[in-house]
């Protein structure tokens, strides 16, 4: 597969910060991959690089086999942006606005009426056409800030949080409206902090902290990094600190806490679940139900970037 965005050693400064510390990956054509990170790990300034809005000190980026400037038009055609702010023109409607976004690049009528139509069938807007953004939801104005951002059939888009504040239905359709996109054979850049969306989507996924990669990799190479093949909890009314230090010294044990009613139990290998019921039936413990589930991306994601809060 051809090598949409290369990026070698990118390096950013804001005075003493260094927002992107010698950032170095590869983006494959028709692929959704995924570009994650805490707050402030240097994610939008990457972007931002990337696109030619920003200025940065050293490294290099390539897009569709060539190096990317502000002054590159050929190449920004080509590419759609959805930002995580809606930007679009309150005084317009629904069909306006995407014509209007599409008519920076489509100058042919005909061609980008055609365009408009396919970008409202897609994000499912087609009873909404003559309203005005201050009359739609929030899941709707989300979809229509991506149709205005991909009207005219880029074969790169950089998708920024499409899916924040929006209800569980109109969240669907946004994904439902990526993975058509993708079909439709565009490469896709997406950043969330909904690891479920990430793992849904994307086919590669880079993670980056304090502007450094940490990880990367597919999904299953990134949950072998943690260590975790199961997770369980078990509700239980009572366990003594004894127990619970019985419970930690348990075989291939990684994890394991006890919280309001929960105990909660990482294994290391997954065919030991059935010996630590068997445990707990020794001790006498009573549970009333368990749950048990395999690592997501999500934990993978605590792991490497740590739990602790990011402004």
């Amino acid at each position: 597969m051809k090598e949409v965005i290369k990026v070698e050693k990118l390096t950013k400064s804001y005075k003493e910060l260094k927002a992107v510390d010698e950032l170095s990956f590869s983006v494959k054509e028709k692929e959704i991959f995924g570009l994650l990170g805490p707050n402030g790990s240097g994610k939008t300034t990457t972007i931002n690089c990337l696109l030619s809005l920003l200025n940065y000190d050293s490294g290099e980026i390539s897009i569709f086999g060539e190096e990317m400037s502000p002054t590159k038009y050929h190449i920004k055609e080509k590419i759609g942006v959805v930002f995580q702010e809606v930007a679009v023109f309150d005084e317009l409607t629904v069909r306006e606005n995407i014509d209007y976004f599409c008519s920076l690049y489509i100058k042919d009528k005909k061609k980008r009426f055609e365009y408009v139509n396919d970008a409202i069938e897609l994000v499912e807007l087609t009873g909404f056409v003559n309203f005005k953004p201050k009359q739609l939801s929030g899941g709707l104005l989300r979809r229509l800030n991506i149709a205005c951002g991909i009207a005219h059939k880029p074969k790169l888009i950089f998708l920024d949080e499409p899916t924040v504040a929006v209800d569980p239905q109109s969240r669907n359709h946004i994904l439902e409206g990526i993975k058509k996109l993708n079909d439709n054979g565009a490469t896709i850049i997406y950043t969330s902090h909904y690891m479920e969306e990430v793992e849904f989507l994307c086919d590669n996924i880079l993670i980056i902290d304090k502007g450094k990669v940490i990880a990367k990799g597919s999904k299953e190479e990134l949950k072998k990094l943690v260590g975790i093949s199961l997770k369980a909890n078990f509700e239980i009314d009572k366990m003594s600190n004894i127990l619970l230090n019985k419970v930690k010294q348990f075989k291939n044990i990684v994890d394991a806490t006890y919280e309001d009613g929960e105990l909660f139990v990482s294994f290391e290998k997954t065919n030991n679940l059935g010996d630590f019921i068997n445990f707990l039936h020794d001790n006498k413990v009573k549970y009333t139900k368990v749950y048990s589930e395999l690592p997501t991306l999500n934990d993978v994601f605590l792991e490497l970037t740590g739990k602790e809060l990011r402004d």
